[in-house]
């Protein structure tokens, strides 16, 4: 596990990332996109649990661009959720896609890389990964309930490599109202798969978290997994 530093692209500076590797490379690569609560522990967690399962996973700092380093914990009381709010507010998502744009080339040609890369994301990840697939070269993108993609369904024409959504039912950020709008909007559409996971709440497969949900977590991870396996090697 190492923390690495990526030029952005538009000479803005750096950003860092976290990286965890497998025990044997090459190996295809996945960009974990954070939460509003930056590349903190859970992050980093995730990113281990995707080298475990033998792939080189890169977590990048994207609140960076406000203020670098930030890990909060969701757990930890009212004043944390207010912090990631108003980085969340303040994020400059076009600019976060150009981060993960610059992010997808390193990881392409890095040390130990296959020169396949997907994207996963979580929360804002999750809006951000479904953005990824309609916006960047990535082999596949994985999005874990997404917030506001019933607002970005025009940009689905745009989406060529496999997008799965993990959705859930009960997620007081995404309404039953956005849902059923996100699932009409990609009907029929070869490359999505959109599965909601009945009675759990936002962040289920946060590890560990108040939201987390085992059984929800291992369908929603195995299909993740199969996805990574068949298109990363």
């Amino acid at each position: 596990m190492s923390e690495i530093e990526i030029a952005a692209t538009d000479g803005s500076g750096s950003f860092g990332a976290y990286v965890a590797t497998p025990k044997t490379t090459p190996a295809g690569v996945v960009v974990m996109i954070q939460e509003i609560f930056g590349v903190n522990a859970t992050m980093r967690q995730l990113s281990d649990w995707v080298a475990e399962m033998g792939f080189i996973a890169i977590s990048p700092d994207l609140f960076w661009r406000q203020e670098k380093g930030v890990q909060l914990d969701p757990d930890a009381g009212q004043a944390q959720w207010d912090r990631a709010f108003k980085l969340m507010q303040g994020m400059d998502q076009d600019k976060a896609i150009e981060d993960l744009k610059a992010t997808i080339v390193h990881a392409r040609t890095m040390p130990g890389s296959n020169g396949k890369v997907a994207t996963m994301g979580f929360c804002l990840g999750g809006r951000l990964a479904y953005m990824a697939a309609a916006r960047t070269d990535a082999d596949a993108n994985i999005s874990y309930y997404g917030v506001g993609i019933d607002g970005l369904l025009g940009e689905a024409g745009s989406i060529k490599a496999p997008l799965i959504l993990h959705i859930a039912e009960k997620d007081k950020f995404v309404p039953p109202e956005a849902q059923a709008k996100i699932l009409d909007g990609l009907k029929g559409r070869e490359q999505v798969a959109a599965y909601v996971y009945p009675g759990v709440d936002h962040a289920f497969a946060r590890m560990g978290g108040h939201a987390w949900d085992a059984r929800a977590a291992t369908i929603a991870n195995g299909r993740s997994a199969e996805l990574l396996a068949r298109v990363l090697g």
